[in-house]
């Protein structure tokens, strides 16, 4: 196929729009496997061993507690830290991990950094009194975070950490939980709170020979820094320095990581079966001066609020014109209004149509510029050819980072890519690929986590609710909740997650900081009150859920009516967790994506009404 586009000089030839949709579907198509998330297999053994910290014998506990929140990450210290504040003393926290932190516990790889600017992705900056050191900050200072907040609210107190969740059933007759783990605890808890999350079982591709391997081996979020030398800090991996090492994945942890082991590595071998787009990242120091002039009271709800404003979230519900984090999420949304505007100017009018206009051609244009940005950067041009990436850039997740396209630059460092199709096989001394076999020493499995998987298989456990029914039962047909949080028929439950809820995938943080508090809310009002239950009514989820169904932001269900474009879910898109590794959803699976009406902002602003309220409409309390 002929270039797209062509460079005279410094100007550029209007793109191609067509030639571009058929250069993406190709790469599509490429990718394009019927076994879909069954691709996968999830760690076991020694890949599952946590290697940061041992597990500390204890005796089983047989006791009450009022909240006990399974998993220690972001969504359990948020809601934890506002029970605290809603005087709920007793809460107790569990998770498989052996201290807080969720993801940024087992994610320590060398590079590890948030995506998001630090100000609203780490939590409880206001109440902890931190300031982020750097505009994006690494993943030892997102750790320490989240042990400040456990320490701050005293949620150490009663944790329960390398604790597993075995079952959690509710005994309607004391109106409590029972809860059992695999360290033999058995105890009751008046409420519970599910907050696993999508990143935290690690998964594999099931590769031919993969356990044939006679090397070393490790997943990203099980690093092993034995092996390697270094530590999380970034300090040299020393070990590796005459050391053939194969990566295989090249997602968001890959980006972060490859420029390490590019830099301390003999060799380097990078398997790709489809590039990242990787834009610039731009990452500062944080002006001790600039900030005490931002921290002003409410001032991270206000740059929570500006960014989900100013980014494709907040479409539909009064975006905000002063743009604070100045990035690439925001960047996206900037171009898009730019575009709508453009037309309206015209004499066009705002319509769903003008939108996904806008939606496409700035879309075209920032890849454009991605894949333009390969070319300067790169050096050698096959590599740069095949680190290009032909979609859509919210069909996979962005990626930002100022050293990996120059990792390939090293000599040391080699490009493998398998044209889409993937790594063939593992051999006692290597990986094959294209027909060929590298010899390695050791394998790294960039191959991220469970997403699309049922809630239950990732939790570990499945909820029996009133009358013995089974969360998966209650959701065969597909998931049911009010603001996805309260489930019928599962009194004194609360999830925090993202679905039929605000559904915002920019800043995931900004969803468990709602629903936390959100949360505290409700169940400091019921113990207050001496309330023993607290449930969704029958109507309120029905209304909900039809509520969700009845519509949303003109970005949803795109691809319909004949239109077919390249965002976030579409199966247009090139295969990946966003869109079901480019399976079409079932009838129940559906349910699983849906947002609230009007987008992110929106329900952020409706979900403040009503807990303002104080009324707590379609929840009973008894």
């Amino acid at each position: 196929m002929t270039d797209i586009h062509e460079h005279t000089g410094h100007q550029r030839s209007p793109i191609d729009k067509e030639a571009l949709r058929r250069k993406y579907r190709e790469e599509r198509d490429k990718r394009s496997r019927p076994d879909g998330i069954a691709q996968y297999r999830r760690l076991t053994g020694d890949l599952l061993h946590d290697p940061y910290l041992p597990v500390q014998p204890r005796e089983p506990r047989t006791d009450h507690v009022t909240f006990t929140f399974v998993g220690g990450g972001f969504a359990g210290l948020v809601t934890g830290a506002r029970l605290k504040e809603a005087g709920v003393d007793d809460v107790r926290i569990i998770d498989k991990a052996g201290d807080f932190g969720g993801t940024w516990y087992w994610n320590r790889y060398p590079g590890a950094q948030c995506d998001t600017a630090s100000f609203v992705y780490m939590p409880l900056l206001e109440e902890t009194g931190h300031m982020p050191t750097e505009k994006y900050a690494h993943a030892p200072e997102i750790l320490e975070h989240c042990q400040r907040i456990g320490k701050q609210y005293g949620l150490y107190d009663d944790a329960l950490f390398h604790t597993e969740v075995t079952g959690l059933t509710w005994d309607d007759d004391a109106q409590v939980w029972v809860m059992t783990t695999d360290r033999g605890d058995e105890f009751t808890s008046q409420f519970v709170g599910l907050g696993t999350g999508p990143l935290h079982v690690a998964k594999l591709p099931d590769i031919p020979g993969i356990d044939s391997f006679r090397g070393h081996s490790f997943h990203t979020s099980r690093w092993d820094y034995a092996y390697t030398g270094g530590g999380p800090e970034g300090e040299p991996m020393r070990r590796l320095a005459d050391k053939r090492v194969a990566i295989i994945g090249t997602g968001a942890t890959a980006v972060q990581c490859i420029p390490h082991l590019a830099r301390d590595a003999e060799e380097l071998y990078v398997f790709q079966r489809t590039p990242s787009s990787v834009d610039v990242r731009g990452n500062v120091p944080t002006d001790p001066t600039w900030f005490a002039s931002i921290a002003q009271p409410g001032w991270q709800q206000r740059w929570l609020e500006n960014f989900t404003a100013n980014t494709m979230g907040g479409f539909g519900a009064g975006g905000d014109d002063d743009d604070l984090i100045q990035d690439g999420w925001t960047d996206i949304a900037r171009r898009v209004k730019a575009k709508v505007f453009e037309r309206m100017s015209s004499g066009g009018e705002f319509s769903g149509d003008t939108l996904l206009d806008a939606f496409e051609d700035a879309d075209f244009e920032k890849m454009e510029e991605i894949r333009a940005r390969v070319d300067a950067v790169v050096e050698d041009p096959a590599t740069a050819a095949a680190l290009k990436s032909w979609y859509g850039q919210l069909c996979k997740r962005p990626c930002f980072h100022d050293e990996y396209l120059q990792a390939f630059n090293r000599p040391g460092a080699t490009l493998v890519d398998t044209d889409g199709k993937g790594v063939e096989r593992i051999t006692e001394r290597g990986v094959v690929a294209g027909g060929r076999e590298y010899e390695v020493d050791c394998i790294v499995w960039a191959t991220g986590f469970e997403v699309s998987t049922e809630f239950t298989s990732r939790a570990g456990f499945d909820l029996v609710g009133r009358g013995g029914v089974r969360l998966s039962e209650y959701w065969a047909s597909g998931m049911r909740t009010l603001h996805g949080s309260h489930v019928l028929g599962f009194p004194n439950a609360f999830l925090v997650q993202l679905t039929q809820g605000s559904n915002h995938i920019a800043n995931v943080p900004h969803n468990m900081s709602e629903t936390g508090t959100t949360i505290a809310k409700i169940v400091g009002h019921a113990v207050a009150q001496g309330h023993a239950t607290v449930e969704v009514s029958a109507e309120a989820e029905e209304a909900w859920i039809q509520r969700l169904l009845s519509g949303g932001t003109p970005l949803d269900g795109l691809g319909s009516g004949g239109r077919s474009l390249q965002i976030p879910g579409s199966l247009e898109c090139t295969p990946g967790y966003y869109n079901n590794e480019g399976q079409a959803p079932t009838a129940a699976a559906r349910y699983n994506f849906l947002g609230f009406p009007g987008g992110p902002l929106a329900f952020f602003q409706y979900i403040d009404r009503w807990r303002r309220s104080g009324e707590f409409e379609g929840v009973e309390f008894r």
